[in-house]
């Protein structure tokens, strides 16, 4: 199968990318930043393609003859402070590469039979403690229309014939990046409930955190593009989401570690104002939650690899082997000694 990603060099895809060469697939990976990406030695065992989604270019060319695309593009939440135009650029990346990506098979003389579209849990808004399901209605704060208008912005292929499967994201756990990058600096010395105050009281973390770890959110994705009764809504969440204070207990207790007695857990954190201020309007994403619930993957047969939160930060916290760094290309001279 001849996977091309968007997206394929962010966290969710780098993760699919390899689950779809250990699946025998070959993917094909749109980026930005091509020169920079052909340089690491993982990008050895696929295709990459120079272009930028946001924009129509030669790269919409390369969608001939895939057998499915997969569609990551999109700008970091977490990258910078949210300002107007940061999340513009959030909304019109998510948009236009989206418009960009169906007109792109429109155009295929050869079309992917399938096409997996990113989206988010955001696309339900703040709920209270009410469970949520791929049938549940979307909300109405900024997040929500921007995955209302992300996931609408593809929809043209179903007409073509093509199946297209939307990937519903929750908080994805994984080492230093996404929702965790934040979280974890919080945790250094003391633990405590991030969000989930009313007003400028404390923070008592009784909002809903529908976490999944990186491994079962790649594997969704590979559910999506492997399974033919994959269509529609699907959400990216674990089974089991927990309140924000037990996610804040547990991640303090995994981060707590021999000899380091200082580091604690506390029943109130800082208020919603506070978190605010310190990280502007992202917190949001932290301090108010939903409780999603994977029914649809859970129907098609998905089993989760992490599905109890304890074992899944372990998991992200465990040592990793440092990777190695590519070595030099030979000079001219070298390649062409044979003393």
């Amino acid at each position: 199968m001849r996977v091309l990603i968007t997206g394929g060099s962010g966290l969710i895809g780098r993760h699919l990318v390899q689950r779809v060469l250990k699946a025998g697939g070959r993917p094909v990976v749109v980026s930005r930043h091509s020169d920079l990406l052909r340089r690491k030695r993982e990008s050895r065992e696929y295709e990459v393609v120079q272009g930028d989604v946001g924009v129509p270019g030669r790269w919409q060319e390369a969608v001939d003859g895939c057998d499915a695309v997969v569609n990551l593009a999109g700008h970091n939440l977490f990258a910078e402070r949210w300002s107007a135009q940061v999340k513009r650029k959030i909304r019109d990346s998510r948009v236009y590469g989206s418009e960009h990506v169906a007109a792109a098979i429109a155009s295929a003389r050869s079309r992917p039979q399938v096409l997996v579209q990113g989206s988010a849990i955001g696309f339900y808004g703040p709920h209270g403690d009410e469970e949520l399901d791929e049938t549940s209605p979307s909300g109405s704060d900024f997040l929500a229309s921007v995955c209302r208008e992300w996931e609408e912005a593809s929809a043209s292929v179903e007409a073509l014939g093509v199946r297209r499967a939307i990937i519903r994201t929750g908080v994805v756990l994984a080492p230093g990046e996404g929702a965790l990058k934040v979280m974890t600096p919080i945790f250094k010395f003391a633990g405590a409930p991030v969000g989930g105050g009313g007003g400028m009281g404390p923070a008592t973390g009784q909002q809903w955190m529908s976490w999944i770890h990186i491994d079962d959110i790649a594997g969704i994705f590979q559910l999506a593009l492997d399974n033919p009764a994959a269509t529609g809504p699907i959400n990216g969440t674990a089974p089991d989401p927990a309140r924000n204070a037990d996610f804040s207990r547990a991640l303090s207790k995994t981060l707590r570690k021999p000899y380091t007695p200082w580091r604690f857990f506390v029943p109130i954190g800082p208020p919603d104002p506070l978190l605010r201020l310190m990280l502007g309007e992202v917190a949001d994403v932290i301090a108010k939650g939903q409780k999603v619930l994977p029914t649809k993957a859970l129907a098609l047969g998905y089993h989760f690899q992490h599905p109890d939160l304890a074992e899944a930060l372990q998991d992200v916290f465990k040592p990793r082997p440092v990777p190695q760094p590519i070595p030099p290309a030979p000079t001219a001279s070298r390649a062409g000694s044979h003393h």
